[in-house]
């Protein structure tokens, strides 16, 4: 069996599910020229915990972890199977790293995980395990969670990080548009192209202190978090290929990467 690529995907807002756009196209796109996986771990950055987290449901539910938005985004559902048998396998699997893990059985799918999936795969045929992420624990401590969950790709299992690779909401009153982009979106997003590009784990783990404007691309950093998570599970040598799937509201980047 031929290892699967891992995917970060920058997941936007809820009403991406509504409104597709460019975002849903890519993701389409994606999944039509990747081997279907047999399942699908997926870390998003709506899901946090202190340690790490795996949900075991055998049919998680479609949470609707947002308010204020059209009553047609609230009736969506995700019926997507679960895989309790794989989520105990990526709970053995982070324990031997060193990561203790629970399972935790109720858990379902938030948006940063079905609003995407929505788009790769409309049929909700495939078995989904969603796993946490730690706010607390930053970006070296993702990258080792990844790495703990690279077997999987040899078993047909595609791992996705699902957040934003810019995520500033304290930003939206502040006239961003499609025709004006906040300044700091483009030299963040080419700057992580760049590291990613040239296998530059180092930098990309210390990006908070390298990156321009790290701190203002990403106030508090859940949502980049799962792209540490994706590069770590693709591999030491892996290749990163960077989609472009424009800017939402002139400041929420919504790059998608593949890693082979």
């Amino acid at each position: 069996m031929t290892a699967l690529p891992s995917l970060y995907i920058s997941h936007g807002s809820p009403m991406t599910a509504l409104q597709p756009g460019l975002t849903g196209e890519r993701l389409a796109a994606l999944a039509a020229a990747l081997p279907r996986p047999q399942a699908i771990v997926m870390a998003s950055a709506h899901w946090l915990s202190r340690r790490p987290q795996v949900g075991s449901a055998e049919q998680p539910q479609t949470i609707h972890d947002f308010g204020g938005f059209p009553a047609a985004l609230y009736r969506l559902r995700y019926p997507a199977p679960g895989a309790p048998a794989l989520a105990e396998r990526v709970a053995r699997l982070l324990d031997q790293a060193g990561l203790a893990a629970t399972v935790d059985p109720g858990r379902g799918l938030d948006h940063g995980a079905w609003v995407p999936l929505r788009l790769l795969y409309p049929q909700a045929d495939i078995p989904i395990v969603p796993i946490s992420i730690q706010p607390e624990l930053g970006p070296a401590h993702h990258h080792a969670l990844g790495q703990a969950l690279a077997p999987l790709r040899d078993e047909g299992v595609l791992v996705i990080g699902s957040g934003s690779i810019t995520h500033n909401l304290h930003d939206l009153g502040a006239g961003y548009s499609d025709e004006r982009q906040a300044p700091y979106v483009k030299p963040f997003i080419e700057w992580i192209e760049q590291r990613l590009d040239a296998g530059d784990i180092d930098a990309l783990l210390d990006y908070r202190r390298r990156a321009p404007f790290a701190v203002r691309a990403h106030p508090t950093d859940e949502h980049l978090l799962p792209l540490f998570v994706a590069r770590g599970a693709a591999g030491a040598n892996a290749r990163a290929r960077r989609i472009d799937a424009g800017i939402d509201l002139g400041l929420l980047a919504m790059d998608i990467y593949r890693f082979d």
